[in-house]
């Protein structure tokens, strides 16, 4: 497939999800306040034939929140080899952005949107004001850990599972330097944060690979990725260790929550 048939499949694959997105809006009676795609298309290393996983927030109206047969604070419309989608109610999304959710922080800054509003851009605003630098970073230890331990260490590794070891690291990198959300694109962070040469080297040509073939399969380990990974993953943890968190109000969720609510 060239670029430009490349490019006609895409938009034609967001048109699908957005009818799709329409469709949930209709049948649930809700608004969605904004749609991204999530995962590895999101981070900008996916495959030919990776799913599509679009996550949204959506409000019902005001008075189904004061209902006493109160709705499920998630939709789940469709899992398949294309498509997973699901989404949030916001007054849980705002539960979890107070709790420094770093998923919600991915959803709200996504490279790819499907659908957006005025209320995705202020929480987007809004969100700057609950990063715990602590509660993020022990995220993306946890997540490169487990993804070293359950997948890498074996005599031989799914290549495409270094990514989901690496990013994660990066991601804490940017973290500790910056005390800031992390960019979603993984070749931003590497940019910003991946210094060491022959590191990046490989992690370039496996993503060249990557994008270009529908599984990078099984080969033996990497013993220069593993060395890194592990390494990083003791210096990272004692780090974050370091960190103090943060107590967060729930003023400005609540004045945000209710002001939405107002224009249902």
């Amino acid at each position: 497939m060239n670029k430009t048939q490349r490019k006609e499949e895409n938009k034609k694959m967001n048109e699908r999800i957005i009818n799709k997105l329409k469709e949930i809006e209709l049948k649930e009676n809700v608004r969605i306040l904004f749609a991204v795609e999530s995962g590895s298309r999101a981070w900008g290393f996916e495959s030919p034939d990776s799913d599509y996983d679009v996550r949204f927030v959506y409000v019902r109206k005001e008075n189904d929140y004061l209902k006493l047969n109160t709705y499920r604070d998630v939709i789940e419309w469709e899992l398949d080899d294309v498509y997973d989608i699901n989404g949030w109610d916001l007054q849980k999304a705002l539960k979890l952005l107070r709790a420094s959710n770093p998923a919600l922080f991915e959803w709200l800054n996504s490279p790819i949107v499907y659908i957006t509003s005025p209320e995705h851009e202020e929480l987007r605003k809004i969100a700057e004001h609950y990063v715990d630098t602590k509660k993020i970073a022990f995220h993306y230890i946890h997540t490169a850990s487990n993804n070293y331990r359950n997948y890498l260490r074996k005599e031989e590794v799914k290549l495409k599972k270094y990514f989901y070891a690496i990013r994660p690291i990066l991601a804490e990198r940017y973290v500790l330097a910056t005390q800031e959300i992390p960019p979603v694109l993984f070749e931003k962070l590497m940019d910003s944060q991946l210094k060491e040469e022959d590191i990046k080297k490989v992690v370039m040509e496996l993503l060249a690979r990557k994008k270009v073939t529908s599984e990078l399969g099984f080969e033996k380990p990497n013993e220069c990725l593993d060395l890194f990974i592990k390494n990083e993953i003791e210096k990272l943890k004692k780090q974050a260790n370091n960190l103090d968190s943060s107590n967060f109000t729930w003023d400005e969720l609540n004045a945000f929550f209710i002001k939405v609510l107002e224009k249902q």
